[in-house]
């Protein structure tokens, strides 16, 4: 046995220069997977084979079929609700978080009380509210406003589209959703460094130009990941609307379970089709990360 000063065992035949350093390799491990497949995470190939025993089942099993075909509409409503929803979401979110670094008191003060409130109360609670009595309300007090200033035709335009469940649902989820994004723009646009508005300032711009040409459009980037994560997020919260009646995924459920009583093969689908939704929309975050990433390089 050789010991040297500083080690705490024999040395290897490496180490005493009798086979180069470059020779020894570590012990090979056995292979579970075909080459190429060792970076796949577990997970995904645990879904991928579960996916695969849904789809074989679904397709060999006609009460599945008859589900799915029942289910469809449901979907393509989710869907609908929940682009609808957000891209107004983006809109009030993008609005509030600029008043919300706003040096105007009333612009601060109005931003942060609305984010405050409607992130302090449940989504679901925000909905039916909204659905049931601001929207009433607000309504009823343009359309009499619109009949005083001669419009009765614009009067009657605002009192349908209020009067629909789907646009219901899509104001109170754009309203709740707002109040989140607000913050995440908020934290994009001040993680941009401030001589990057001072450099467009003394370039003669204005405050709203220097915003909008310099430091929004990194800030976008920047908060683009989270905003994709708010989406999916969303995309779950939809299934609210079934409490004001709104035929999404989760009502048209309901309706099916109530007419068949077939609860574990309706309830099983719509599991399904919205972890289908989720997962893809993951894939679609997960790339926008790589791409927000190779922006900041």
């Amino acid at each position: 046995m050789f010991l040297e000063q500083g080690t705490i065992g024999p040395m290897s035949e490496a180490e005493r220069g009798i086979i180069p350093s470059t020779a020894v390799s570590p012990p090979a491990r056995g292979r579970l997977l075909p080459l190429g497949l060792e970076a796949v995470p577990w997970w995904a190939l645990v879904l991928l084979l579960a996916g695969l025993l849904i789809t074989f089942g679904i397709s060999t099993s006609q009460v599945y079929k008859d589900t799915l075909a029942f289910l469809w509409s449901g979907v393509a409503l989710t869907l609908r609700l929940s682009v609808s929803a957000y891209a107004l979401a983006l809109v009030f979110g993008l609005v509030a978080g600029l008043m919300r670094i706003s040096k105007q008191p009333v612009l601060y003060t109005v931003s942060t009380l609305y984010v405050e409130v409607i992130r302090g109360v449940p989504l679901l609670v925000l909905l039916i509210y909204i659905a049931f009595v601001a929207a009433p309300l607000v309504s009823e007090a343009s359309a009499a406003l619109l009949t005083r200033a001669g419009l009765p035709s614009a009067a009657t335009f605002v009192r349908g589209m209020v009067r629909s469940d789907m646009n219901r649902a899509i104001l109170g989820l754009a309203v709740g959703y707002g109040a989140y994004l607000a913050e995440i723009y908020r934290a994009g646009i001040e993680s941009i460094p401030k001589g990057q508005m001072e450099a467009a300032r003394s370039l003669g711009m204005t405050y709203w130009q220097s915003m909008r040409h310099i430091v929004l459009p990194q800030a976008i980037r920047v908060v683009l990941p989270p905003l994709g994560n708010d989406f999916i997020a969303m995309l779950k919260d939809s299934a609210l609307a079934s409490a004001i009646a709104v035929p999404e995924l989760t009502q048209t459920g309901r309706l099916l379970t109530a007419r068949t009583f077939r609860a574990l093969q309706t309830y099983n689908m719509v599991a399904l089709l919205y972890l289908t939704m989720t997962l893809v929309g993951s894939l679609g975050v997960r790339a926008l990360e790589r791409w927000a990433a190779k922006g900041k390089h």
